[in-house]
């Protein structure tokens, strides 16, 4: 059982892979995630090719993508994700947060698309929110 900084222990923890190719930004996420009950990491990557392999092999419950990385992009990575399991959720984050990479994200099966510099906050709640209802 996954126990909470509160105390409070949760028999299906929500199981998050990272896929941010900035150590700084990653660092920040793992925080995020750690801080929410009944949340933990599983992993992290910063190249398409790793997180592709590493995310289908842990199959994580939600995974928190970045639009561009070291190697190859979100793109490639929630496409390969999406068709081999569709049933992993995945959220975007990106600096480059316009409308027609949001399009591009929903068409390819995010469930969500953040803006990295002006809606981590929106992360935050969006894992929240889905701990609650798959719980």
């Amino acid at each position: 059982m996954n126990c909470s900084a509160t105390g409070v222990r949760h028999p299906n923890p929500l199981r998050v892979f990272l896929v941010e190719d900035s150590q700084l930004v990653r660092e920040r996420l793992e925080t995020m995630v750690t801080a929410i009950s009944g949340a933990r990491t599983v992993g992290s990557a910063g190249r398409a090719d790793d997180a592709i392999r590493a995310i289908l092999a842990e199959h994580p419950d939600v995974v928190v993508l970045d639009l561009k990385l070291a190697q190859g992009s979100g793109f490639d990575v929630l496409r390969a994700v999406h068709e081999a399991a569709p049933a992993i959720d995945v959220y975007m984050l990106s600096n480059f947060a316009t409308e027609p990479y949001r399009r591009i994200a929903e068409r390819l099966g995010a469930r969500d698309f953040f803006d990295k510099s002006s809606e981590l906050d929106r992360v935050r709640d969006a894992l929240v929110a889905h701990r609650h209802f798959t719980n």
